[in-house]
């Protein structure tokens, strides 16, 4: 028996709808929202005195039911097939007096202006909207002006549609600009005994009369859980909020079947602002032996930590998962743009949703454990927000580490998942669950700076290695007596203020393009200028090219650590014009034959790495790597002489003689920073 049409156009048929009905039977054709999971929705504009008209009814149940239960009984049906008006005419004639069955043409209706309160369609407009082509946009529009003639001022068009993106389109465009309030309802699903895997909306088109002029626009998207609509500003933003759900059905019906072989990312926004809360990756561990109590887990990330290697790598949130010792575990990022009320108000609010992306055979009432580092939420507060227009936004931020160490940060927003700058805070201001040792008179205020940052501390392993690359300066000493040092990127200024301190003898200039960050650094991290340390606000290329005509082979040390602005390239550090051939001659110039320079380079492109690598190697005939272990960082040590080459166990003894000479008595040193260690992994290419 062949139900399907030959072609599109058969839906706007009544022949086919005749042929259809006559086949399927009495059996109820729903096409998809069964009337349970309808109803919470059809009960907030359906009132029990409204007059109803449902435009092609077919012989779905859902007239009856409404009538049934109540919601409303004055209701008229209307479709194309005579065979189905006979057949529903039959079924609910005597049962049903107040209801009514009536052959008709949506398209060119016989019913008064403003007849109705309301108008349902429950899958007419998709059938008929089933391509862009003008003749079928020609039929909608007909239809779209009959359902506004007989609809009353103040009345609703309710549509359950699918939502594909050509039809809600065309229908919000429609109603919108007519000057009706469009309001978008996606319909809780009934878990396992859902038809479609895509979930069900009701598009609500209230009419109102039409203002002349350009009135606003009123668009609004409510989901299942919510009761309280979203505002959104424009049709493509609405089309695009319906769409992410469809994608978060289509991949929670695809993890409750199989084992995701890759690891899926989402975001969960706040409901009132629509901003992202919560950032979820689900990681499936194959090595773990699932049984009923390690099945599924939820690990929340303690705030201010999301980006270490264990939360923020795809290979860290894999060992992570298999240590844990669970079959599917759900990693929990917090946004710090939002506010959480503790563990337990994250589990209340999370447990919902993480059920719909649980694994294949877990049990309804299954309960799943929610875990953290030391079992809370962590720490983390905004000391600072502001606009550069160089850098974009930023924040500087206050964070509680593993254990009792407090770290302050630097973070572009554009790039939030990366730390720009961080230091160790040694008496950091008070932070929101952090317990005073002493009582203070007055309250810290969120913009009052620390007492002390711990210059002695190096958080960033890449600079760490940066500095232990001095150890290849040529000449006997391994810490020679005098030092000039040009640094390009201040950031937070961690790395010229760590030269600044333990190399007595160096004379450092820093270069920044950007004077929001010299202000940043000063206020918040602790950078002061002085005799041997001067910041230059300018463009680093133009600093260099300039500095290659005046003043040739006057450092010692060159190093770049600079991030580029521009997020669509595959190297965020540096920018591509800083690798180039004839500027990286230009920095030759300017380096000493026995000199260094260092390069922070993080590519993610493989061809474009192989390439910086190769003109590297055109421009500095001896070249050093050192990869960063967990990160995409490499730091490269370039010499302009071949002479310059040391064996391992040659730099070996150069760092520790000049370690011993950094750590003076009385000088504080991190103790885990051991620069011939840092140099045990350096090849050369």
């Amino acid at each position: 028996m062949e139900l399907l049409p030959r072609s599109p156009a058969e839906f706007g048929s009544a022949r086919y709808w005749d042929r259809f009905f006559r086949q399927r039977g009495q059996r109820a054709f729903e096409w998809y929202g069964a009337f349970p999971e309808l109803c919470p929705v059809l009960h907030k504009y359906v009132r029990p005195r409204d007059k109803v008209l449902v435009v092609g009814c077919g012989n779905s149940e859902l007239s009856e039911q409404m009538y049934d239960v109540g919601m409303c009984e004055d209701i008229v049906n209307i479709d194309i097939s005579d065979a189905v008006i006979r057949q529903m005419q039959e079924r609910s004639g005597s049962r049903r007096p107040k209801m009514s069955y009536l052959l008709m043409d949506m398209l060119q209706m016989d019913f008064p202006d403003a007849h109705f309160q309301v108008v349902l369609d429950k899958g007419t407009l998709d059938a008929l909207l089933t391509d862009e082509e003008e003749a079928t946009l020609a039929k909608v529009d007909q239809m779209f002006a009959e359902i506004s003639r007989v609809l009353q001022v103040g009345g609703r068009y309710l549509c359950v549609s699918l939502a594909q993106a050509h039809v809600l389109k065309k229908a919000v465009e429609y109603f919108s600009q007519e000057g009706w309030v469009v309001r978008v309802h996606q319909v809780a699903g009934s878990g396992d005994n859902q038809q479609f895997v895509l979930p069900v909306f009701v598009y609500v088109m209230t009419k109102f009369r039409k203002i002349p002029g350009s009135a606003p626009q009123i668009l609004e998207i409510c989901s299942e859980e919510q009761d309280k609509p979203m505002r959104v500003d424009s049709v493509e933003r609405l089309v695009a909020a319906v769409k992410d759900r469809q994608h978060y059905a289509l991949l929670c019906s695809q993890l409750s079947k199989t084992p995701c072989r890759e690891q899926v990312s989402l975001d969960l926004c706040d409901r009132e602002s629509g901003k992202p809360r919560y950032t979820l990756h689900v990681v499936d561990s194959p090595s773990v032996k699932p049984s009923r109590e390690n099945r599924f887990a939820i690990f929340i990330i303690p705030q201010g930590r999301e980006t270490e290697w264990l939360f923020g790598t795809e290979e860290g949130r894999r060992q992570l998962a298999t240590s844990a010792g669970f079959g599917r575990l759900v990693t929990v990022a917090l946004h710090r743009e939002q506010h959480y009320e503790g563990m337990a108000g994250i589990q209340a609010e999370l447990s919902g949703k993480v059920m719909e992306l649980a694994p294949p055979g877990l049990p309804a009432r299954q309960q799943v454990p929610f875990l953290s580092v030391g079992g809370d939420i962590g720490v983390r507060a905004v000391r600072h927000r502001d606009t550069s227009p160089l850098s974009g936004e930023y924040v500087v931020e206050d964070v509680k580490g593993d254990g009792t160490c407090y770290f302050r940060r630097l973070i572009f927003l554009r790039n939030r998942n990366v730390v720009q700058s961080e230091a160790r805070l040694l008496a950091p201001t008070p932070l929101p669950g952090q317990k005073k040792r002493r009582k203070d008179k007055k309250k810290p205020s969120p913009a009052e700076p620390p007492a002390a940052i711990d210059k002695s501390y190096l958080c960033c392993e890449h600079h760490k290695a940066m500095v232990a690359g001095l150890c290849l300066l040529g000449g006997p000493d391994p810490l020679p007596a005098s030092l000039a040092v040009l640094v390009v990127g201040l950031g937070g200024g961690s790395l010229p203020l760590f030269i600044h301190d333990y190399f007595s003898q160096a004379h450092v200039a820093v270069v920044e393009i950007d004077p929001s960050m010299l202000e940043v650094a000063t206020h918040w991290f602790g950078f002061s200028q002085g005799d041997r340390m001067q910041v230059h606000v300018s463009d680093g290329l133009d600093y260099v090219a300039k500095l290659a005509a005046e003043a040739p082979a006057q450092y010692d040390a060159i190093m770049f650590d600079v991030d580029s602005k521009d997020l669509t390239v595959g190297m965020s550090c540096p920018p591509p014009a800083f690798v180039e051939k004839p500027f990286l001659q230009k920095v030759k110039t300017i380096l000493k034959p026995e000199g260094i320079f260092v390069l922070n380079l993080v590519c993610r492109d493989t061809r474009l790495k192989e390439s910086v690598l190769a003109t590297l190697r055109d421009v500095f005939p001896l070249l050093y790597t050192r990869h960063i272990e967990g990160e995409v960082n490499e730091i490269l040590f370039c010499q302009p002489s071949p002479e310059g080459r040391r064996d391992p166990a040659e730099l070996g003894e150069r760092a520790r003689a000049l370690e011993g000479a950094l750590r003076e008595p009385g000088r504080p040193w991190d103790s885990s920073y051991v620069l011939a260690d840092m140099l045990q992994a350096v090849k050369i290419l």
